[in-house]
């Protein structure tokens, strides 16, 4: 016969992971030790995107630059829609 009910309580007692899962809920795994993520959620070590993550700007579609442009392109669009009701 297994004890492995016996040995699972230390795991059970452990805290868990604090992030959420793609349904809403939360994640049920144990956290790493130290930590408040479990291994599958960034508490791993050497887990996550390296400082200065060159990968991340791929196409600078949201670089400040880009959004404040787009900003100001909507506004631009509005006033033209506003002047082109006021014409009818």
């Amino acid at each position: 016969m297994s004890d492995h009910i016996s040995h699972t309580g230390a795991m059970l007692a452990s805290p868990r992971c604090g992030a959420k899962t793609r349904t809403g809920g939360a994640c049920r795994a144990p956290a790493v030790s130290g930590r408040k993520r479990c291994r599958m959620h960034g508490g791993a070590k050497g887990s996550g995107a390296p400082r200065a993550n060159r990968n991340a700007r791929k196409h600078g579609l949201f670089t400040r630059d880009a959004i404040s442009e787009r900003r100001e392109i909507r506004a631009l669009l509005g006033e033209a829609r506003r002047m082109l009701e006021g014409m009818k």
